[in-house]
């Protein structure tokens, strides 16, 4: 199996993996929803927008290096400057500030998108007290919304 390219590797290689990854998730999602799998789609159409905003980080790699300083200590020993290292993993929690930086677009649809992640785990509530979402319809209607986002982002990529 071939291992995912690292951003301090191959800037480039590791952008259009993720940007792939985006668009191959993105279509799972959408085979989800076919299958009444709202749930699964809410998961996958939220990893997608997880490896979009990954891919695209690298182009703001210069703004982001002034939020996430310093080195992080990675498997094997190696050293890599923590900007590196939240571009290649992009953790949940640094998703809201990394798409405040790219801005625009992707910083409207990242909370669409977390809030996707909250559906995933916590499935429709009629109350609105552990979930935003009272049906799966309502869920439905917004995954379908960062899907036409991530579909149209990745439009702009050659991929």
């Amino acid at each position: 199996m071939q291992e995912l390219p690292k951003p301090w590797f191959d800037l480039q290689a590791y952008k259009k993996t993720r940007l792939m990854e985006a668009k191959y998730g993105a279509e799972i999602a959408r085979r989800f929803l076919e299958e009444g799998l709202v749930r699964n789609a809410a998961g996958k159409a939220y990893r997608a927008w997880k490896a979009l905003v990954a891919g695209v980080s690298v182009d703001y790699r210069d703004k982001l290096k002034g939020v996430f300083k310093g080195k992080v200590k990675i498997k094997g020993g190696k050293v890599v400057d923590k900007v590196d290292w939240v571009i290649a993993i992009m953790p949940s929690t640094a998703l809201k500030t990394v798409s405040q930086i790219i801005g625009g677009e992707v910083s409207l649809y990242t909370n669409v998108a977390i809030l996707m992640q909250q559906y995933q785990y916590n499935g429709p509530d009629r109350e609105g007290i552990v979930s935003p979402y009272t049906s799966d319809e309502e869920a439905k209607s917004d995954i379908v919304l960062l899907l036409d986002e991530i579909g149209k982002l990745l439009s702009s990529y050659s991929l």
